[in-house]
């Protein structure tokens, strides 16, 4: 089971490696809470493709060392820059869900897109979901304040009572089995509660809009039309129209969880952008 050593602070992450060495790099960087697992429906059938599909687990995440910092939107950006400098990836692209698709921004505007040739966001948060001056439209800030104090008193609860609208399972085709719903809950619940708590607080603060002007690569923007963890409009849009050169693709009836609900998709759009 591979580690490597945070270039911030050695924390010990976890990471996969997955399909020939040789062949073209899709990067994973994983939502909020969950590690390198959610990706089972990309990373496994794409590597036996000939992809290589890499991932790794958050600080605090998965199989990755807790810490009590590094949270920040820099030091988890490093923690990328780490491990694509470490396995020397050339040409990656890179595919974020949700948080991930913040730490991919700030990881190009530290370290530029010498190792990146293209940028793929997937159900991303990006910009940012609350409202700034930037973004007057955003989510009130109380109101996530609010509910991640709901998370802090039971995350049990928390996660289990959002489960459904994550994958819009009350929308045509979302056929998501209560077993796997269940999973899902489950490998959230890996996260510890000060990680849960540290990115909770990153995501009820940042907005990177001043940064998406200066992506220097393609950015693919894929995105569902039920999606109430990152509305359409508060997010793929902006980035779409705030990137230089961004595509965005919008699955109908896809909610925040559609790397499941919509693998077959997604998993063409990738092949296609990727090459």
């Amino acid at each position: 089971m591979p580690y490597f050593a945070s270039p911030v602070d050695a924390a010990r992450l976890h990471y996969v490696d997955y399909g020939p060495a040789d062949g073209p790099v899709l990067f994973f960087v994983n939502s909020a809470y969950v590690g390198t697992e959610m990706w089972e429906f990309q990373m496994l059938p794409l590597a036996e493709e000939g992809y290589r599909c890499v991932g790794f687990d958050r600080r605090g995440h998965g199989r990755s060392q807790d810490t009590w910092g590094g949270f920040d939107l820099d030091s988890l950006a490093d923690d990328l820059h780490g491990l694509l400098e470490l396995l020397d990836l050339r040409e990656a692209t890179l595919v974020g869900h949700s948080m991930g698709s913040l730490e991919i921004v700030r990881c190009l505007t530290r370290y530029g897109a010498g190792r990146v040739a293209r940028i793929a966001f997937v159900g991303g948060i990006a910009p940012g979901v609350v409202r700034t001056a930037d973004n007057p439209d955003g989510l009130d800030p109380d109101l996530v304040r609010g509910a991640n104090e709901q998370c802090r008193r039971d995350r049990a609860a928390f996660f289990a009572a959002g489960v459904d609208a994550f994958f819009a399972v009350d929308r045509p085709g979302n056929d998501v089995s209560a077993a796997y719903r269940q999973y899902i809950v489950e490998r959230a619940l890996t996260s510890t509660a000060h990680s849960t708590a540290a990115v909770q607080a990153l995501v009820a603060a940042v907005d990177v809009a001043p940064e998406l002007p200066k992506l220097d690569a393609p950015l693919l923007v894929v995105h569902g039309t039920h999606d109430t963890s990152a509305p359409l409009d508060l997010t793929a849009r902006r980035t779409a129209r705030l990137a230089p050169d961004a595509t965005l693709k919008v699955y109908d009836d896809a909610g925040h969880g559609l790397f499941v609900t919509h693998a077959g998709q997604l998993n063409a759009d990738l092949r296609e952008f990727a090459g």
